[in-house]
């Protein structure tokens, strides 16, 4: 696999400044059941990294200390690790919210067979990947068979209450393109899934998040390959928009790797781009107990126009979806 880095290190990326943290996204692991295409974290089967119940107790000490009102569960799929169910208890107790960023595929895992059920009793937030409503773009990106799996996923979900009315229960889809392009209208999509996914099999969910493919990992080094890499930079560049640093998710999220590392957000983790503006040293979440990073510094690159490109891109999906603008693709 192709790195990308070398080519978006030098930036001209505005400069960001942190707002008070109130999310702390945790990646508990690379292990996954799928190896997708789009994989920023190279995630799959053979990848054995995990996060240990050493510096999982660490996270639950870090959501007290810094009053932290969500963590961001991810991987990898992070239910594969062993420790995931007893983290998502003990972070429920402190009536912390917990997202849960599945792939759907998980549930239908032999050993998995209770974990809709699980997630329901315990209120998880479920922030779930189906990157299209149509089986054959679903198995080009993710892999033969992944759409009807997933689709059993939602149906698991839908049985527990997950995304009906009134439930209490959020499901939340992913949308990524397949390909060198911007995600299309936020909305307009959201409402074509639903339509979609209501008529052709009967499921319901609560939101579409619409998210801008980052050049690193997997996709940067597919671009390298196809000779993509350049216009897509130049796509997300051209797409730039100022309003949108305002709602990055950055301003108020930190990214915890598997060994308790620190990072700016969950793609500086994995281009290894320690937390802060200049400093070359990885920063332990052990370190951060006492400190406030309100104003300081984060860390940019080329990379960061994927985020703030056209209606915005982020963990949370657009970030001006009222004022969206169509797909476009690399020429």
């Amino acid at each position: 696999m192709r790195n990308t880095f070398p080519l978006l290190a030098k930036t001209d990326f505005p400069a960001v400044y942190r707002d008070r943290i109130d999310t702390l996204q945790a990646n508990l692991g690379y292990r996954c059941n799928q190896s997708c295409t789009h994989c920023h974290v190279a995630a799959g089967p053979r990848r054995t990294e995990e996060m240990d119940w050493e510096t999982i107790e660490l996270l639950l000490r870090y959501v007290s200390a810094r009053e932290i009102a969500t963590l961001d569960l991810t991987g990898g799929a992070p239910e594969l690790n062993p420790c995931f169910r007893q983290l998502v208890v003990r972070a429920r107790d402190q009536d912390v919210r917990v997202i849960d960023r599945c792939n759907l595929t998980i549930l239908d895992e032999p050993g998995q067979e209770d974990l809709a059920a699980f997630l329901a009793s315990q209120a998880v937030e479920i922030t779930a990947s189906l990157p299209c409503y149509l089986e054959e773009n679903v198995d080009q990106q993710r892999g033969q068979g992944v759409f009807e799996s997933s689709l059993a996923g939602l149906r698991q979900l839908n049985t527990q209450g997950y995304g009906q009315p009134d439930s209490g229960l959020t499901l939340n889809l992913v949308y990524n393109p397949l390909g060198p392009v911007l995600p299309p209208d936020q909305a307009g999509l959201e409402a074509a899934y639903k339509r979609e996914l209501a008529a052709r099999h009967g499921i319901v969910f609560n939101r579409l998040l619409a998210l801008a493919n980052m050049p690193i990992q997997r996709f940067g080094s597919q671009l390298l390959s196809k000779g993509q890499f350049a216009p897509y930079m130049n796509l997300l560049k051209s797409a730039h928009r100022e309003e949108n640093l305002d709602a990055v998710m950055c301003r108020n999220l930190v990214s915890v790797d598997w060994q308790g590392y620190v990072y700016d957000c969950d793609f500086n983790q994995m281009l290894k781009l320690p937390l802060g503006a200049n400093g070359p040293d990885r920063i332990h979440l052990s370190e951060l107990l006492d400190r406030d990073l309100t104003g300081a510094h984060i860390r940019v690159a080329d990379h960061c126009y994927g985020c703030t490109a056209g209606q915005g891109s982020s963990c949370g999906g657009a970030l001006d979806a009222a004022s969206a603008s169509p797909a476009k693709a690399v020429a």
